[in-house]
């Protein structure tokens, strides 16, 4: 079957060409090391305020699932909380 991995989030990059892979499950291991190379080029995005979202759609275009990535920063400032 053939899955499209679309970025969506803080940027948005639409998979126009697909990849063929044989299930669900296989699919959903794909997103995530699309989602980790995506990030190992472009680490910043991470930090735009957004999740990153990889949205993964079957082959008639249907949204299967959604792996999301995000950054959030801790309330500490010098090492010390911040209430």
């Amino acid at each position: 079957m053939r899955y499209f991995f679309n970025i969506a989030g803080a940027i948005t990059d639409r998979d126009n060409q697909g990849v063929d892979i044989s299930s669900l499950c296989e699919a959903r291991v794909e997103a995530v090391k699309f989602a980790a190379q995506y990030l190992s080029e472009k680490p910043q995005l991470l930090w735009l305020g957004e999740e990153l979202r990889v949205e993964v759609l079957d082959s008639d275009r249907r949204l299967l699932f959604t792996f999301i990535a995000l950054g959030v920063d801790a309330p500490a400032e010098n090492g010390r909380l911040r209430f």
